[in-house]
């Protein structure tokens, strides 16, 4: 457990024995803070992203660019939140076999792409936007979970109103 803010202690959510720079799929969901609409909204079931969720898509789509090992899969930006699937290989060294480089972990990279995106939006005049502090993972564990998770991410702008994220503000 975590002492926040010398206040309270919050447990991680983190399994506790994983090397989450180990090559393998991750399914991630990040949130705005309080659940704020900043990204856009739902249409007759598609999403329309606005500035700040068009540099959200720019953001995560240029991960590989700052991290080579790793891949993205489906994701979605929804008004309020974000889910994706995150693939990260092992990287080589060239030297051996048995020498890799440290890859990157799992918060390393959802911290850099909340950063990149916190950084544009307050410097694009909207000071206020903040991310939820956390991120949900889930390890995709077999075929059937993956295909689970990618049906989900497809179909979310189409259950919007029935979304867990979803709140009239």
């Amino acid at each position: 457990m975590k002492l926040f803010k010398n206040t309270f202690r919050i447990e991680s959510s983190r399994l506790k024995d994983l090397d989450y720079s180990t090559p393998w799929w991750y399914y991630v969901t990040i949130c705005t803070r309080d659940m704020k609409f900043w990204f856009g909204d739902i249409s007759n079931g598609k999403v329309v992203l606005n500035d700040i969720g068009k540099n959200v898509n720019r953001v995560w789509r240029n991960i590989h660019k700052h991290y080579p090992s790793v891949e993205l899969d489906y994701y979605i930006i929804m008004p309020n939140h974000f889910h994706g699937i995150i693939i990260l290989n092992d990287e080589e060294t060239g030297h051996a076999p048995s020498l890799r480089k440290n890859n990157p972990t799992l918060g390393n990279i959802i911290g850099s792409f909340k950063s990149s995106v916190t950084k544009w939006t307050h410097q694009s005049n909207y000071e206020d936007f903040q991310w939820q502090p956390r991120f949900y993972d889930h390890i995709i564990r077999n075929q059937n979970d993956l295909d689970r998770i990618r049906t989900y991410i497809q179909n979310n702008p189409l259950k919007w109103e029935l979304d867990e994220y979803y709140q009239i503000t």
